[in-house]
């Protein structure tokens, strides 16, 4: 698929400010939540909804991210997942900034943030990490809840190894920390692992193209009509920057950097036992369910909820995950 110009440039808009033409979030997306949770709280005002897009310079680089809520709130640090940004988020954030300083960003190469050219440029899980624990640095976020999801996982887990302390709670939405979770959709990508050749890269290629976006955001949904496919148009717009496959494929194979790292990942969970909500959509191929019942074996009083979805819940199931993020992050903040 080849976008004009002026296709790109429109959808760019579009992504980096869906409230366009409006100062102010909407009322907590399509059906999200009850509207004492899209309102402000007592002491509060309506201010308090609306979402900046800001840019910070990280080690040269421009750094994209979203930001709402009370400046002096608990921070919720929400990390998107492949192949989008954190325009994944565009509904959860109003829903949250009620009482939280909710923080977004993209990683570079995703987004609205830089993608500057691979020779120049390590994209590593590791570099992402260093990346948003910098950015974090700089906006004095020193505690805060991680929502972690596919890519988020590995990055967000990075941080929380390096930040024990800093890790206040946990919502895993299809984010992955152990094999089980890696089935027979991670088999071509773990031959790559174990062959990097210009081969076995070329066999996952198609993993960037349209078809496999669009699958990403429908397969295993019951009701498609929930689905917005403005999703896999503006997501594949981004892919289709010159490089930008290169960079993604380059990210598939620095994934197997990651799976050494699920002890490390584990043994965070049984040591600090942060609180823990898991929000799975069930039918997604790419996590499988069985990756989200082992995160009981290390975090036993988690709370785990199975959603009638696939990979990208958020986009048909926000009006049930909304409300439990809400009550797992206010009885969290209660208990400190």
């Amino acid at each position: 698929m080849r976008l004009s110009c002026a296709t790109l440039v429109a959808l760019t808009i579009v992504n980096a400010h869906p409230s366009f033409g409006r100062s102010t979030a909407s009322a907590c997306g399509p059906g999200a939540t009850p509207a004492h949770r899209c309102g402000p709280m007592p002491g509060g005002s309506a201010g308090d909804l609306t979402v900046h897009y800001r840019t910070a310079a990280i080690s040269g680089v421009n750094v994209f991210y979203r930001e709402a809520g009370p400046a002096d709130g608990p921070v919720v640090l929400l990390l998107h997942g492949f192949p989008t940004s954190s325009h994944m988020f565009r509904y959860l954030i109003p829903n949250l900034a009620h009482r939280y300083r909710v923080i977004a960003p993209d990683y570079p190469g995703f987004g609205q943030s830089d993608a500057p050219d691979r020779s120049r440029f390590s994209y590593s899980f590791a570099n992402y990490a260093e990346m948003i624990d910098t950015l974090l640095d700089q906006l004095g976020a020193k505690r805060y809840a991680m929502y972690v999801m596919d890519y988020g996982a590995p990055v967000g887990y990075r941080l929380a190894i390096k930040h024990p302390e800093r890790v206040t709670a946990l919502i895993i939405q299809n984010g992955n920390a152990y094999e089980e979770g890696l089935r027979e959709a991670w088999d071509p990508i773990k031959a790559y692992w174990k062959e990097g050749t210009e081969e076995r890269r070329h066999a996952i290629s198609s993993l960037v193209s349209l078809s496999a976006t669009k699958f990403l955001y429908t397969d295993g949904v019951r009701d498609l009509t929930r689905i917005s496919p403005d999703n896999w148009i503006q997501d594949q717009a981004v892919l289709d920057r010159p490089g930008n496959k290169d960079i993604q494929l380059d990210l598939f194979y620095d994934h197997r950097t990651n799976v050494p790292l699920y002890p490390a990942f584990q043994a965070f969970f049984r040591e600090r036992k942060p609180p823990a909500l898991i929000l799975w959509g069930k039918n997604d191929k790419v996590f499988s369910e069985a990756g989200a019942h082992a995160y009981l074996r290390d975090l036993p009083d988690a709370e785990l909820h199975l959603l009638d979805s696939g990979h990208f819940a958020l986009e048909d199931q926000l009006d049930v995950m909304a409300p439990l993020i809400n009550d797992f992050l206010d009885r969290t903040n209660e208990r400190r």
